[in-house]
């Protein structure tokens, strides 16, 4: 196959690279930024349809492998701004690929997603104007799509691991965090994890089986205690973390968002309704039975400053 990789520059965007060179298949790379292993530079979130064409020709399937920070806030109404960067590049770029022939794609989704399917009485669409776009996304590029091009959608959670200098974007604070002298406090609840390699195997393997499915992936799932805790043993920093009480942490995600609404501010993820996530088990069973620790250590080395 030739697959062009959106995103390709970043860090499941790398590991996709790989896995698709490994494992004999072309694949070609698109990015906003110049950077090494980038062929070509184009902003898709706003380029029209038959520039996106001209790239997407003589391909045979797209990876979509873009993402928006869903907890920046910005002045609202924000769902016009979060539906142009994660709804609208996703249904023109399918657009250009029916048009074009291309016979599969992927799409790189959350998984919060996967928790509205299982969990609908939890309103997350209604809540999170981020998953409301999220859902959208999946719906419109399929429709875009049409019935010739399958498009599997990899509901993501915590993603761990390393390319190159790229990590995750979420990686940054926690190491800060774990290095300091400032307490590890952690509430109850969790999340499912899993690493850039593990992520990548199964979007080769959606394109291979040009598989239209919502495809749930984790390594491993993990209390927040205990992620935390194997963060802070990674740096080398072996500490107690302490159990923080759940109404500590409603009452603060309260009155995080009380102060988002004053200052006539939104985030993608309503820190008003975030602790119903937060403190809940957002596990994906079954996990892929792979080992986290390696992405973990990559994510958080023990020699760095």
């Amino acid at each position: 196959m030739r697959i062009l990789v959106v995103g390709g520059s970043g860090l499941i965007g790398a590991h996709v690279v790989d896995v698709l060179r490994e494992r004999g298949h072309a694949a070609t790379t698109v990015a906003r930024t110049a950077r090494a292993g980038v062929d070509h530079l184009l902003d898709v979130e706003s380029a029209p349809i038959d520039e996106l064409r001209a790239l997407l020709a003589g391909h045979d399937g797209v990876v979509y492998a873009t993402r928006t920070d869903e907890q920046r806030p910005l002045p609202k109404p924000i769902y016009p701004t979060f539906r142009r960067d994660n709804v609208d590049p996703v249904v023109r770029l399918f657009t250009a690929a029916r048009l074009e022939g291309l016979t599969r794609g992927v799409v790189m989704g959350s998984y919060y997603t996967y928790f509205d399917r299982l969990h609908p009485q939890w309103r997350l669409a209604e809540r999170h104007t981020y998953i409301r776009c999220r859902l959208e996304q999946a719906r419109e590029g399929r429709a875009a799509a049409g019935e010739g091009l399958p498009v599997a959608v990899l509901e993501l959670p915590f993603v761990f691991g390393r390319a190159g200098d790229r990590l995750p974007n979420w990686a940054g604070p926690l190491d800060r965090w774990a290095r300091s002298r400032t307490p590890l406090v952690a509430p109850t609840g969790g999340s499912a994890a899993a690493s850039a390699r593990s992520v990548a195997d199964v979007a080769v393997d959606a394109l291979e089986q040009a598989s239209g499915a919502d495809i749930p992936v984790a390594d491993e799932n993990l209390t927040w205690h205990d992620m935390i805790a194997r963060i802070a043993g990674a740096v080398g920093r072996r500490r107690r973390v302490a159990r923080m009480p759940s109404g500590a942490a409603r009452a603060g995600l309260r009155l995080g968002g009380a102060l988002q609404a004053l200052g006539r501010k939104e985030s993608g993820v309503n820190p008003s309704y975030l602790a119903d996530l937060l403190l809940a088990d957002l596990f994906i069973e079954p996990t892929s039975g792979r080992p986290l620790e390696p992405a973990l250590r990559e994510t958080f080395p023990s020699g760095a400053a």
